[in-house]
């Protein structure tokens, strides 16, 4: 099989043959059909992610849609022919995306559901599953919970502010003024982090009692900001880019508290993989209501064109999640 081969940090991939893997206990081959481009497969490339623990050579790409081609043993959730999306290779040596064929643990995967096409399934598995840990598994959202969620326009904030409207929090992001129509659309208050300060957004929608859950999407001086606008008394911040150090003392406090995600976790640990799945069947449960889509770039790549959509995802241009499309060679 062609995939694109990442042979050294911050250099061009190249297509090559590889030997087409086989699927062991537990797994599936997938035929690849499109591979999701997020900030941290560009990371990756440049070498500077050591927290994914990329091995080098390396075929990247963590989010995958495809379909099956043939099952290892023990599989009895997915049949030869099924369409399967997941977060579920491209780091730690395991083999990513942008290729033609991939071995899948097949606890990661889930159905692809019949409101998605290909792209929009693979743009989908690393930031709902990221926007899920957050406020599900961390902060426990609830109906009439006040969310405030940074960055709601990008890949994890679009995908945390529909998540958090769904059900039923009253919700409100950041953004710039570019950002405002994109994230009113999904159902959130619009906040110009530009030219609002905290205290100015904390007074004006909770009179100054800060908000039950704040999700920093963002990082560095967004999560600081994050500790000051949690709610007095149980008041929760969640983050999924809490590298670095903080000072706690705002949030101690205000008697709020702190959880970080970290959704490569699975992957790195060889734990946890069915919980993943058991995400993306949530999220096809949203999808199939009508409460969850994801904002796709209209650009389109293939494996030749791959360095083009990693390049629009480190300048900033792209508008909405990129996809790379695999065409298989008969």
């Amino acid at each position: 099989m062609q995939a694109l081969v990442l042979t050294s940090f911050a250099a061009r991939m190249t297509i090559e043959n590889v030997p087409l893997p086989q699927p062991g206990p537990g797994q599936v081959l997938v035929r690849i059909a499109a591979s999701g481009v997020n900030p941290l497969d560009t990371k990756i490339a440049a070498g500077a992610a050591p927290h994914a623990r990329p091995s080098l050579p390396a075929i990247l790409g963590i989010d995958v849609a495809g379909t099956v081609a043939a099952v290892g043993d023990g599989v009895t959730t997915f049949h030869v022919g099924a369409t399967v999306y997941g977060m579920a290779g491209g780091i730690a040596g395991i083999q990513g995306s942008l290729a033609e064929y991939g071995v899948f643990d097949a606890a990661l995967l889930a159905p692809v559901p019949p409101a998605l096409g290909m792209r929009e399934a693979a743009a989908l598995p690393l930031v709902f599953i990221t926007a899920w840990e957050g406020l599900v598994d961390r902060a426990h959202v609830k109906a009439g919970d006040s969310v405030l969620v940074h960055g709601g326009a990008g890949g994890v904030g679009h995908m945390a502010v529909q998540l958090a409207v769904a059900l039923g929090a009253k919700v409100y992001a950041t953004g710039s003024a570019a950002s405002r129509d994109a994230i009113e659309a999904l159902g959130a208050h619009f906040i110009d982090y530009r030219t609002s300060t905290v205290d100015d957004y904390v007074a004006e929608h909770t009179g100054g009692a800060g908000f039950d859950i704040v999700y920093d999407t963002v990082g560095g001086a967004t999560l600081d900001a994050s500790f000051q606008a949690a709610r007095l008394y149980g008041g929760h911040v969640v983050s999924c880019l809490g590298w670095g150090t903080f000072a706690l003392s705002p949030l101690t406090a205000r008697a709020a508290t702190y959880s970080g995600v970290f959704t490569l976790l699975p992957l790195l640990s060889g734990q946890g993989h069915a919980r993943h799945g058991a995400i993306l069947r949530e999220a096809n449960k949203l999808i199939e209501a009508g409460k969850l889509q994801v904002r796709l770039d209209p650009r389109r790549f293939t494996l030749r064109t791959a360095h083009d959509a990693h390049a629009a995802q480190m300048d900033g241009s792209a508008r909405g999640k990129l996809v790379v499309e695999v065409e298989v060679r008969d």
